[in-house]
């Protein structure tokens, strides 16, 4: 059984109202019908990735969990258990979620899947090329996840993927599936919000997207 200490402090806008407040929880790790037999240095920890309101913890095993807080005054998060051969977990701002698993790309999340938001979807089989479907890194920004695939593409999917907030701007636009955004695209870093930043093979070109 593993176990883990967060420690950090809340941003929640009704607590702001007075100050920061210090948030401390310990979880314990069990999985349901977990192996007694299997080996311990399977069941630690592999990568760990966190975002607004849920964290994902992988292990070695090649399973995770999720846990989702609803609120800063959530002591019970709600707790989903995958069961699979993941390489590679990513969380976005908010409750996206990202799989990597047999070097397919799966994705959760309300900008994703607004109708299922908790159901993940295979996003790396949406790019219409079929040749360009190996992925070799992913970000994500507040509203959408970026693919660079071992042609060194990039691809953009979720909402307003070119860096317009639709809150500014009183729309929000959705993509379904990946949009080739840039070709020649040697890495892909993400930023707070929709700061994407894109360097190129040639030139050392670095284009900065934001809203």
């Amino acid at each position: 059984m593993n176990e883990i200490l967060f420690f950090g402090i809340s941003h929640s806008p009704t607590l702001l109202k007075n100050k920061p407040k210090q948030i401390k929880r310990t979880i314990q790790f069990k999985f349901e019908n977990e192996n007694e037999n299997e080996n311990e240095n399977e069941k630690q920890f592999k990568q760990i990735s966190s975002s607004w309101i849920s964290t994902i913890f992988l292990f070695k095993n090649g399973k995770a969990i999720e846990y989702l807080y609803e609120n800063d005054s959530n002591q019970n998060p709600s707790k989903i258990q995958i069961e699979e051969n993941i390489q590679k977990v990513t969380v976005g701002y908010r409750n996206e979620a990202i799989l990597t698993i047999e070097g397919n790309v799966f994705a959760k999340g309300e900008d994703i899947n607004p109708e299922n938001p908790n159901e993940f979807i295979n996003i790396s089989s949406l790019i219409e090329d079929k040749n360009d479907r190996i992925i070799q890194d992913i970000i994500c920004s507040r509203f959408s996840i970026y693919l660079l695939t071992s042609n060194q593409n990039a691809y953009g999917i979720g909402s307003n993927i070119y860096g317009q907030l639709g809150f500014d701007s009183g729309t929000i636009e959705k993509t379904e599936k990946p949009i080739l955004m840039m070709k020649n695209v040697s890495k892909i870093f993400s930023g707070n919000c929709s700061n994407h930043i894109f360097t190129f093979k040639f030139k050392s070109k670095i284009i900065w997207m934001r809203s």
